[in-house]
């Protein structure tokens, strides 16, 4: 279905250096970038353009607007998003969602990569010495660091902060005009090599899906799409939350399949079980 065919990748940040190399190892395409294609429009992590859109519809855009610029009918899209983890509320998380858009063959799908492994922070800061020790922890200088007047201010930003002597000079400015600064790690791909890793492994998340075919109709993406718990404790042989199946359907052709223990055990460890180990 890909063999040969040219894929543009829908970035302005450089994703199409972790991105492209899987793609055509895996799927046998020709990776392209648009040259002038702005992303920003759609939104910033620094709020200058206001993101108006869900993840899903502004990489689905962005697709689109990528083939329209390129004239291919095969596109990609990632769009990271940062905060609390959605389980470990304590803990930042960040989540890359990819979204492969085939206009040939009208299809789409997506795969995410959900990880704490993230420097995402942010902070308010009045002297050098909490500025410094925020870089340390956020991995600077080889992951960038934005400052700005304030949390929510759209004015006095600056961006592309590699240098500890660069970094000082725009606070002490912006401290002599404001008091204090706001820091924030600079999320951007290109200037974040954590983040970029996170892509990788969403693309590889993306072309172990785009392989997974149908058995009925051979059509790629054929996944999980809910879970029935219930594996039976080892000891007691009450239910526990564990997955006992898989539940996979066919977005094309409507096939369902069920596959019993997942994960490949029949019984769960007692230490799991709510009647055991309560």
């Amino acid at each position: 279905m890909f063999a040969g065919r040219t894929l543009v990748i829908a970035t302005k940040h450089d994703k199409e250096r972790v991105i492209a190399p899987v793609l055509e190892t895996a799927l046998g395409v020709h990776c392209i970038t648009p040259p002038d294609l702005d992303t920003d429009l759609l939104g910033t992590f620094t709020g200058e353009v206001e993101r108006t859109m869900d993840p899903v519809s502004t990489a689905r855009e962005k697709c689109l607007r990528a083939m329209d610029a390129t004239g291919t009918d095969l596109a990609l899209a990632s769009e990271g998003s940062f905060g609390p983890h959605p389980v470990m509320v304590f803990v930042p998380g960040g989540e890359e969602l990819l979204v492969l858009v085939d206009r040939k063959n009208e299809l789409e799908l997506a795969a995410r990569d959900l990880s704490t492994s993230t420097n995402f922070a942010t902070a308010t800061v009045r002297d050098d010495s909490a500025l410094l020790e925020f870089a340390e922890k956020a991995k600077f200088p080889s992951h960038a660091l934005i400052l700005r007047k304030a949390r929510d201010s759209r004015e006095h930003i600056h961006k592309n902060l590699h240098d500890e002597a660069t970094l000082l000079s725009v606070f002490h400015d912006l401290r002599q005009r404001f008091g204090e600064a706001f820091v924030e790690t600079d999320m951007r791909a290109m200037h974040n090599p954590t983040r970029m890793a996170a892509i990788g492994n969403a693309t590889r998340k993306l072309v172990e899906l785009l392989q997974s075919n149908c058995p009925v109709c051979s059509w790629p993406g054929f996944r999980v799409t809910d879970v029935v718990r219930g594996l039976p404790c080892g000891l007691c042989g009450l239910p526990t939350q564990a997955a006992s199946r898989h539940i996979l359907v066919c977005e094309h052709c409507g096939h369902r399949d069920e596959r019993r223990y997942p994960d490949g055990k029949t019984v769960e460890d007692p230490m799991y079980c709510e009647f055991c180990n309560p």
